[in-house]
């Protein structure tokens, strides 16, 4: 018996649910972590932690797999991926991400009010401006620095992923720096390629405020240029009524003596 359409859309809707309510679920578990309600590596916390983690894995694998463009979703699902790290729980919080497409993918913002003007501006920088794939490379350029960073320097990830983040913006407070020469290598590379898409990070931040400044001044001077001409016409339209009363004034005046005339 063949699925039908509607069949496929309901499995889809189920399946996209509990991807939601698994992230959401996932996210909460290490806020409570870290405000210490919970610990995620302890009793069976810790199974339940682990086990939306490896649905996340084969269900990253699967899409993976039967995708049709594996390029396109490989750039698209970057910040999937980061999520799936293991080393520190706050990676999770990338799968935030996923919730947001498959709210948008259902139109909900549209349907709730919420799709108008400014969400539509930062759909445009977030996709037009390519900002979310120079935003997901950046991450995980810093996330696998950090990573190496951390295994050869032996400081903690958080630690690491401050020295990355210092490295790569130049800001470097020089507070930690690599001795070994697995670091040495890691932060040459970091410096190169990290410090190449931060730049284009911002560049990508600046030419889109900058291009919605020129529209915004072009959609100034048409709508100044338009109230000037409906200023002209408002103006002739006063002229043209003008004459008009005059011309039936004159009209008025030329009759009334025939009027009298045809009465003696």
């Amino acid at each position: 018996m063949p699925i039908t359409k509607s069949t496929k859309q309901k499995w889809q809707l189920l399946y996209n649910i509990v991807i939601v309510i698994l992230a959401v679920t996932s996210i909460v578990m290490v806020v409570l972590d870290y405000v210490h309600v919970i610990y995620l590596y302890r009793g069976w916390i810790q199974f339940i932690y682990y086990g939306i983690w490896i649905t996340f894995i084969v269900d990253y694998v699967c899409n993976l797999i039967f995708s049709h463009n594996k390029r396109h979703f490989l750039i698209s699902t970057c910040l999937d991926l980061v999520s799936l790290i293991p080393g520190h729980p706050v990676f999770v919080f990338f799968r935030i991400y996923r919730v947001i497409r498959i709210i948008r993918g259902y139109h909900i913002f549209w349907h709730l009010g919420w799709d108008g003007k400014l969400t539509k501006k930062i759909h445009q920088f977030i996709y037009d401006t390519g900002f979310i794939y120079i935003f997901s490379v950046s991450i995980i350029i810093l996330i696998i620095s950090a990573l190496i960073f951390s295994h050869f320097e032996h400081y903690p990830l958080k630690t690491a992923m401050w020295w990355a983040i210092t490295t790569a913006t130049t800001v470097g407070y020089g507070d930690i720096a690599p001795q070994t020469a697995g670091g040495r290598l890691d932060a040459a590379v970091l410096m190169i390629g990290g410090v190449g898409f931060i730049g284009l990070l911002t560049s990508s931040i600046t030419d889109f405020f900058t291009k919605n400044n020129a529209a915004n001044d072009d959609t100034s001077d048409k709508l100044d240029k338009l109230m000037r001409e409906v200023d002209l016409l408002n103006q002739e339209v006063r002229y043209m009524r003008k004459e008009l009363n005059q011309k039936q004034k004159t009209t008025a005046a030329s009759k009334k003596p025939k009027q009298r005339r045809s009465k003696k």
